[in-house]
């Protein structure tokens, strides 16, 4: 019987990492719910063996509109890909379903949409009212074999407490709730938020590392392609909104300089969003930040730093130390996050005041509770090359980098603050008395 009626477009990606796989992509879902796993025809399941009855396949793996097909070693695509394809159409057009009844309890299976709905719940109803309380928010953007991808927002994109919130809390939380999870991987582009985080010094790469699966894209002939599923959420549309901004110049792809010799890298710009990748030698890649998205926040954050500086030097003694909150209030900052953006921008003075040689600003700015910079300041004071003494406390610390501060022409950044002098209301009392008596 002719297929020429119902003929279905397939379309075969082969895999940059592994030879012996290759991915039949269709135009629509093959049948709801999660992935299958077949390593032999399966009595129940009509394309397990339709596919297993061509000689050659020895694995089979479907989730949503992909079938991915594993060869044995002695065979070759040019001879499987048109049997394949041709297989995978005949059931499609004889069997319904082509899977057969879904088997909740077979091995390999992973109900995909049941894990996503109660990684929401919990997420909405355990989760997310506590992190609200400091501007963020997690989504579960997509569920594939039981790996749950997150998103972080708000607050939480670019913090750099976010790795700590989501491993040490929100993943705890959810394995204890959802048996069905398989892992957990965080898609948030950090480097493109408002207070970008993994950011790398200047003239590097970034410094997060997020593989792309090996089967998400292929090279062949020097012609780069990427599986829509992966793409398109990325992009924030649909595999059919994907495929017609291509066809009508809305979505975008360009290469782009940088990276290491032999290195390539590319990005695929959509009306909304930007990805890119690097890809390497090995035929491995990674995503990078975009450059359009990186480049507005490096943007944002040094126009911030700019406006704290000059705040900080307009101060008087007398409203020193003064809190983010406090800061961040005077330079019209009111929406969740605000503090955030507040210390990513102190961080950069930081860097700039290191490069100059001059005493840390940022010394100034303090946390609510503590009466002290938060642990990031100590942190990178460390890395600027500027650590505490080998007996001095974090307080001690801070009291002679906030001295420097205030007296730069006393010694700078390096200047020894005597131990007796605290920065609080009774010390600043003491200062502008004898400037008065001078």
């Amino acid at each position: 019987m002719s297929d020429a009626p119902t003929r279905r477009r397939i379309r075969a990606q082969g895999s940059a990492h592994d030879p012996l796989v290759m991915r039949f992509i269709l135009d629509a879902s093959i049948q709801s719910g999660g992935t299958r796993r077949f390593d032999a025809p399966a009595a129940d399941v009509p394309l397990a063996q339709a596919l297993f009855a061509v000689d050659g396949v020895t694995g089979v793996q479907v989730t949503g509109e992909t079938v991915l097909v594993t060869r044995a070693p002695e065979q070759d695509w040019d001879g499987l890909k048109a049997p394949v394809a041709a297989a995978i159409r005949e059931v499609l057009n004889r069997a319904d379903p082509p899977l057969g009844p879904p088997p909740e309890a077979a091995a390999g299976y992973c109900d995909d949409a049941a894990v996503l709905a109660a990684v929401t719940e919990v997420l909405e109803a355990r989760a997310n009212p506590a992190i609200a309380r400091h501007g963020g928010r997690v989504s579960a953007e997509a569920v594939e074999n039981g790996i749950v991808s997150l998103r972080l927002s708000g607050g939480c994109q670019g913090c750099a407490a976010s790795s700590r919130t989501l491993r040490e809390g929100v993943e705890k939380m959810l394995r204890a709730a959802v048996p069905g999870i398989r892992g957990i991987v965080d898609v948030t582009d950090h480097e493109g938020g408002a207070n970008p985080y993994y950011r790398g010094k200047p003239g590097e790469g970034p410094a997060f590392f997020r593989p792309v699966p090996h089967d998400a894209f292929s090279i062949e002939d020097g012609r780069i392609a990427i599986d829509p599923d992966y793409l398109a959420p990325r992009l924030g549309l649909t595999a059919e909104a994907l495929d017609a901004g291509f066809r009508n110049g809305d979505v975008v792809t360009e290469r782009l300089s940088g990276g290491a010799e032999g290195h390539l890298r590319i990005a695929v710009r959509g009306p909304a969003r930007a990805w890119a990748a690097e890809i390497l030698p090995d035929g491995t890649a990674h995503e990078i930040p975009s450059p359009r998205e990186r480049a507005a926040a490096d943007t944002a954050n040094a126009a911030l730093a700019a406006r704290i500086r000059a705040h900080l030097q307009a101060l008087p003694e007398s409203g020193l130390p003064v809190t983010y909150g406090r800061l961040a209030r005077a330079l019209g900052l009111y929406l969740p996050g605000s503090i955030r953006q507040v210390t990513a921008a102190l961080e950069t003075t930081m860097h700039e005041d290191a490069r100059a040689g001059r005493p840390f600003i940022a010394a100034r700015a303090v946390g609510r509770g503590s009466g002290l910079p938060g642990r990031g300041f100590f942190d990178l004071a460390r890395r600027l090359g500027r650590a505490p003494r080998a007996t001095e406390t974090d307080d001690a610390f801070h009291r002679r980098m906030l001295w420097a501060s205030l007296r730069p022409r006393d010694g700078g950044a390096n200047a020894s603050e005597p131990q007796q002098r605290s920065v609080d209301a009774s010390t600043r009392s003491e200062q502008q008395e004898a400037r008065r008596a001078r």
